[in-house]
């Protein structure tokens, strides 16, 4: 289950990155590159729980190299489906709607949970330690972010950058509830996923030259 929890999450902020970058302010190399960043972030963080698929395609792939299961095809399938469903309806429905409040709450609380579970998974999992990548797949996380909803939220992600933003006049003292409370029920629910997909006592570290897209067996 942790493994198609994995698939679910990268292929989710996957999507949503193109949805908001097609659909909103994103144009020329932006989206591009925010769409990009996206894939390379949540490979560093779910690569060593499920391969980092994020395409069925990939996992048709693995199964033919043999480093996949034929039971986890269709689960895996199945998890990114879903996250691709999902993610688009998000969208459409509420990042995109124009629904006062509603779409800065869900925006800062998707990136943040993103931002979060990056930060746990790429520089404090055991099958992620001692890697050198943690800086630029937080850095990138943000950056995805930004471009993503920061025409929505302003992209903050932060609680100490929605105070800085607010004392500088940037966003309105008004809208600093959006930021708390998006942030921080953010980073308890990433928390509480990283824990569950990262059993200790489950926990195996990835050898150093393993390839992406291969699945630990």
């Amino acid at each position: 289950m942790n493994k198609y929890i994995a698939e679910f999450i990268g292929t989710f902020f996957l999507v949503l990155t193109i949805g908001c970058t097609g659909i909103g302010a994103g144009s020329g190399v932006i989206a591009p590159l925010a769409i990009g960043a996206a894939l390379m972030v949540m490979v560093f963080a779910g690569g060593h729980i499920s391969g980092a698929h994020y395409n069925p395609a990939v996992t048709l792939g693995v199964l033919i190299r043999g480093r996949l299961k034929a039971a986890d095809v269709i689960p895996y399938w199945i998890a990114q489906f879903a996250a691709a469903a999902i993610a688009a309806l998000l969208t459409i429905k509420f990042l995109r709607a124009g629904i006062p409040v509603t779409p800065a709450l869900l925006a800062e609380f998707l990136f943040t949970f993103a931002l979060v579970y990056v930060v746990l998974n790429a520089a404090t999992a055991e099958g992620t330690s001692g890697n050198s990548f943690y800086g630029l797949a937080i850095g990138m996380t943000v950056m995805t972010g930004a471009f993503a909803v920061g025409d929505i939220s302003g992209g903050a992600f932060n609680p100490a950058v929605a105070f800085g933003i607010s004392l500088l006049g940037i966003s309105s003292w008004s809208n600093i509830w959006i930021y708390l409370v998006a942030n921080f029920t953010a980073a308890i629910v990433a928390a509480f996923i990283f824990n569950m997909i990262n059993p200790p006592a489950q926990v195996t570290p990835i050898a150093t030259d393993e390839p992406p897209y291969e699945t630990p067996q």
